[in-house]
């Protein structure tokens, strides 16, 4: 029987100019749907795991398309409670060369940060479960998004379920300090933290030493330094973060590397160009699907770190949040063919 995963937070429509345009230019939007968590699940569903998508979308015709958008791939959906006023929206103009990407945030009062903890029975959500995942956003969107990702954690622990977090701190939505005073408080129940540089500084307190990524440098011993510091804290039992060498906005270095919390061992994987890069959004959510894959696989953390940048340097390649790659596929990639030729 195929392994049982849950993510709940916030599913939004994705508004996106189309061609590299700039909002002002725009007469029209590409649509689609996504978020932190609803990625992942659509990944993990993709790569044939049992996913539960647990969030609360407005009872009217747009909150039934995001459900039909992750129903469409195969993800869970009976956990999606039906509450709130609105669907949170997010509006993207994607950059290219030196031009940064630039999202416009329209999400206040959405169903999810409205939502109360008796629309969920986290106690039969968790229950044959083997994985829980969330990230830093869902806290973000509200005190009582925080508040449910609390008592999904507890329930979630309760239950025997391994929990992982990716930190994905977004400046937008609330300060360093805010982020601090939840975020290290959820903690204690991650067994599993995925991040970067900047969400273990900003999310955590912890800096890798030497390290600026606007210079596309990269100095692994101060990532090994941080990570034996946030295991000390924490004890988790990975510690996993991207790198991504940022050069410009269509060109990106994208490699990972991870510490196994008992053993203290850390490994750096292999390093992908990414240009020119399609779509970057999403990027992060795939590579913690993919890791998450290789650790429920059980795939050594070195083999299961591969799938997940390889996974991730995939997505760069197609529009929208989710990734749409097969097992093999991202198989391929990782043992070492990046041509991209014709598969015929």
């Amino acid at each position: 029987m195929a392994k049982k995963v849950i993510t709940m937070g916030e599913i939004m429509l994705r508004l996106s100019t189309p061609n590299n345009e700039r909002f002002i230019q725009a007469d029209e939007f590409d649509v689609n749907y996504g978020g932190g968590e609803a990625n992942v699940a659509v990944s993990l569903a993709n790569f044939g795991y049992d996913t539960e998508y647990v969030t609360a979308v407005p009872a009217n015709p747009i909150g039934e398309c995001a459900v039909a958008a992750l129903r469409k791939y195969n993800v869970g959906t009976k956990y999606i409670s039906r509450s709130g006023e609105r669907l949170g929206i997010y509006y993207l103009e994607s950059g290219s060369a030196m031009r940064a990407s630039n999202v416009v945030y329209d999400r206040a009062h959405s169903s999810i940060s409205t939502a109360s903890p008796s629309e969920f029975d986290f106690e039969e959500i968790f229950k044959d479960a083997d994985w829980f995942h969330f990230t830093g956003i869902t806290p973000a969107v509200s005190d009582s998004a925080a508040e449910l990702t609390r008592l999904a954690c507890i329930a979630a622990k309760k239950a025997g379920v391994t929990v992982s977090c990716d930190l994905n701190f977004r400046k937008k939505l609330w300060s360093s300090e805010k982020a601090k005073q939840v975020m290290t408080e959820l903690m204690k129940y991650v067994d599993v933290c995925i991040g970067n540089e900047e969400d273990a500084e900003k999310v955590l307190g912890f800096k890798a030493k030497a390290t600026d990524v606007t210079k596309g440098e990269l100095n692994l011993a101060g990532y090994e330094d941080v990570f034996n510091q946030m295991i000390d804290t924490f004890g988790f039992k990975y510690v996993i973060s991207s790198l991504r060498q940022s050069y410009s906005a269509s060109n990106n270095g994208w490699s990972a590397c991870v510490m196994n919390g008992e053993s203290r061992e850390f490994y750096h994987s292999k390093t992908y160009s990414i240009l020119p890069i399609v779509d970057r959004v999403g990027g992060g959510d795939s590579f913690a699907a993919g890791c998450i894959c290789g650790l429920l696989d059980e795939k050594d953390m070195k083999a299961a770190l591969e799938f997940g940048v390889a996974a991730s340097a995939l997505k760069h390649t197609i529009p929208g949040d989710f990734n749409f790659v097969s097992r093999a596929e991202v198989e391929n990639l990782a043992g070492g063919d990046g041509s991209g030729r014709v598969q015929r």
